[in-house]
Order: C-alpha cells, then sequence, then structure tokens
C-alpha cells in the first residue's frame, strides 16, 4: 500500500513540477524578451549561472531550459558539420569585393542552413551537441595589420572602414530582418547595434 502511495505522489509532484515549467513568465512569448530573460535570470542558482557561462551549457530541468551548445563558427559557411553546406570564399576574400549587399546575402544563406541543421538537431532532441546551436562565433572583426598572424585571412583586412562596414553586412544577414524570430545569433550583435550603412 505504501508503495502505491509513493508512487501516486511522485507522479502528482511530477505533473506539478511540469505543469509550473509552462506557467513560467519567460516561457510566455507574448512578453517582452527583456521581461522574459530577467525571469529566467532570477530562477536560476548561481551555480546554473556558472554552467551556463560554459560554450556547453547542460540542461536545467527543473526549468525545462535544455542542454546547449554555443559554439560554431561561420566565417564563410556553417563550420564544423558532416553535412553539405554552402561555402564562401575566406572573409579576406569577401572584404576584397567591397560589396556589402553581395556578403549580406552570403550571410543570409549562411544563416538559412544553420537554422535547417539546428531544427533538425531539435526534432531529434539533440539541442546539447556539438557545433549545432544557433549562436555563431562570426564574424572575426579584428584588424589585420601584421602579416605573421596566422588567422588573417578570417578578418576583411586592415582598413577599419572597410571592416565595419563587411562586419555590419555580416550580422545584418546572419540575424535576418525580423526581430522577433532571428534565424541565428552572431557573437559581435552588440558591437555593430548602432552600425549605419
Amino acid at each position: 500500500m505504501n508503495k502505491y502511495i509513493f508512487l501516486i505522489l511522485s507522479l502528482w509532484v511530477s505533473w506539478q513540477n511540469v505543469r509550473a515549467q509552462e506557467t513560467y513568465p519567460f516561457r510566455d512569448i507574448n512578453l517582452p524578451i527583456e521581461e522574459r530573460v530577467e525571469d529566467l535570470v532570477s530562477r536560476l542558482t548561481l551555480s546554473e549561472k556558472v554552467q551556463m557561462m560554459k560554450h556547453q551549457s547542460p540542461a536545467i530541468e527543473r526549468l525545462g531550459v535544455p542542454a546547449y551548445n554555443w559554439w560554431n563558427e561561420a566565417l564563410h559557411g556553417v563550420a564544423r558539420t558532416k553535412e553539405k553546406v554552402t561555402v564562401f570564399p575566406q572573409a579576406i576574400a569577401l572584404a576584397a569585393t567591397f560589396d556589402a549587399d553581395a556578403l549580406a546575402k552570403s550571410a543570409d544563406m549562411i544563416s538559412s542552413e544553420g537554422r535547417a541543421l539546428f531544427n533538425e538537431d531539435l526534432r531529434a532532441g539533440k539541442t546539447g551537441d556539438h557545433y549545432r546551436g544557433l549562436t555563431y562565433w562570426t564574424p572575426n572583426v579584428n584588424i589585420f595589420r601584421d602579416p605573421r598572424w596566422g588567422r588573417g585571412q578570417e578578418t576583411y583586412g586592415e582598413d577599419p572602414y572597410l571592416t565595419s562596414k563587411m562586419g555590419a553586412a555580416m550580422v545584418r544577414g546572419l540575424e535576418g530582418t525580423d526581430p522577433d524570430h532571428l534565424p541565428l545569433l552572431s557573437s559581435n550583435s552588440l558591437k555593430y547595434a548602432s552600425v549605419t550603412t
């Protein structure tokens, strides 16, 4: 008899936990994003916040937050995937075109492919897998002034003006034009919030 009471009590507690997760304000897509973020952050423990600082964040099951991997890059196409994706020229070659509109179009294609890969993983329940999230460490806006630097090809060159234009175009292309539904996120989003073309 005690086993049945324990089982019923366990099921009831689990159901209450699931029901509570559904009613958290951070899950309400009709609320402003700032309010949702504030609500979620206020519910996280210090340990959970620290764990979320890692590029491979574990799931926070009590809040219904899935595992997530924050690391990938898309300088000239979605990197580190077994899938057949579009590969564009390196960043330095794209900058040599001086065509920010073309770069924005290629970034839009990259974001569509990145979103498609993530959606496949989401359906399969693999949001914590390596290199398949929606967060891309792109573009590289370091100014290339020393030819001995081995990552210069990942930049838009030595001209700060050209780098700002190309970097802003890349971010706009990756993140799209709908502020409520971003295809994916660039690591340099905040840097270009005030850049105009």
